[in-house]
């Protein structure tokens, strides 16, 4: 007897298949209007005609029977993707001959780590094959992009619920290496099992230390359970997976897990559950960011040992109209009591207004050193305010 759903699902399957060639095509005049925003210097993002888009969008979704919270989200993604797509070929269009045919990445971890769900992530918009380089520390990341073994690194700088990973901080402050790349990657903790079971029956736990500080609520209700860190989610995971046991978890991914045969018998650990980390990739060379593309800037600099020093440095982007997006400091080893401070900023470096600035820190700071300035890849939704949507 044939199931009465059959010829429903079929319907929805060839829907599917027509939305993914609409959605191909449409990507497609995307990277058009990116040529031609580059023949004529204009800027990748126009808000004003991103909102217009969207009200009118809404309004035709209403008329057929769409809510506007579902339209909105829908081509919130859809634009999203746009503009990342333009920025990159922006960016390639910008930096002749650094295209590669092959992408030595070097990451944390192995198959399954967040760093490799990352990486997977961001070359996914650039063009040339990935060649995977799992790593168990930062430095040794650092390390194979330094001397030529790696072309490229992607590390994690912070996250929402944890905080600053210091340890990358203190790469950045010994290495040569430049910043030409950013991506946020949403983190969703699952307790990963070899074999369905209750948490209750659960006698050892892995997980990396950045992983349990951001599911510390979780573990205080786990009770006792004995608690063992791994280099990275990816090891954890590997871990369970070979044990043989019965009695082991993991937490990562259900990603990261499905490569290894885990299962997720609960989701959504972490502290905060709205939970990201920010990435940066590094690479022996700067590169250039058209001025169309929104960019960011990294900088480490020490200030002089006087009172208001940093204070007179960050008057400095204040009067140069430079938004600031993260300050960070870490100690200068071998020089008790004194630190470095790593800055973001919202710029160019080839701006009037960067330019100004860093030559004016220059003359009052102590060092300066630009770390990179790179597109960013934070892209803020477009918003709409319902009475206006539904009124225009």
């Amino acid at each position: 007897m044939s199931n009465p759903l059959d010829s429903l699902r079929d319907q929805i399957t060839t829907i599917d298949s027509e939305l993914l060639e609409l959605l191909a095509r449409r990507r497609g005049l995307t990277n058009n209007v990116a040529e031609t925003k580059i023949q004529h210097h204009i800027p990748v993002r126009d808000q004003k005609r991103e909102e217009q888009l969207l009200i009118r969008l809404i309004k035709q979704g209403k008329a057929v029977g769409l809510d506007a919270h579902y339209v909105t989200q829908l081509f919130h993604v859809i634009l999203e993707d746009s503009v990342l797509n333009q920025q990159a070929l922006l960016a390639e269009r910008a930096n002749p001959g650094s295209t590669l045919p092959i992408n030595r990445v070097a990451f944390l971890g192995d198959k399954g780590s967040y760093s490799y769900l990352a990486t997977q992530k961001y070359f996914s918009r650039r063009p040339g094959e990935i060649v995977e380089m799992g790593c168990q520390s930062f430095n040794e990341i650092v390390q194979k992009v330094e001397n030529g073994e790696a072309d490229y690194a992607v590390l994690p700088i912070e996250n929402t619920s944890s905080g600053s990973i210091n340890e990358v901080y203190d790469q950045l402050q010994h290495t040569h290496l430049s910043i030409i790349g950013e991506l946020t990657h949403p983190i969703r903790h699952a307790l990963l099992v070899a074999k369905p079971l209750q948490i209750s029956e659960i006698k050892t736990l892995y997980a990396h230390p950045q992983v349990f500080a951001q599911c510390s609520h979780f573990l205080a209700e786990l009770g006792n359970v004995e608690v063992k860190t791994c280099d990275s989610t990816s090891a954890a995971m590997i871990s369970v997976s070979e044990s043989g046991r019965d009695d082991v978890a993991a937490i990562g991914s259900e990603a990261g897990g499905a490569l290894y045969g885990l299962s997720a018998i609960k989701s959504n650990l972490a502290n905060q559950k709205e939970n990201h980390s920010r990435f940066i990739v590094v690479a022996r060379n700067a590169v250039t960011v058209p001025l169309q593309v929104p960019a960011k800037t990294t900088l480490v600099m020490s200030t002089v040992q006087t009172p208001g020093a940093l204070v007179d440095a960050l008057l400095v982007l204040k009067d140069n109209s430079i938004n600031m997006s993260k300050l960070e400091s870490r100690p200068i080893t071998g020089n008790p009591w004194e630190e470095m401070f790593y800055i973001d900023v919202e710029g160019n470096i080839q701006d009037g207004p960067m330019q100004n600035a860093l030559d004016e820190l220059k003359k009052i700071t102590r060092s300066l050193k630009v770390l990179g300035c790179y597109p960013s890849e934070e892209i803020s939704p477009t918003r709409v305010a319902a009475v206006n949507a539904l009124n225009e």
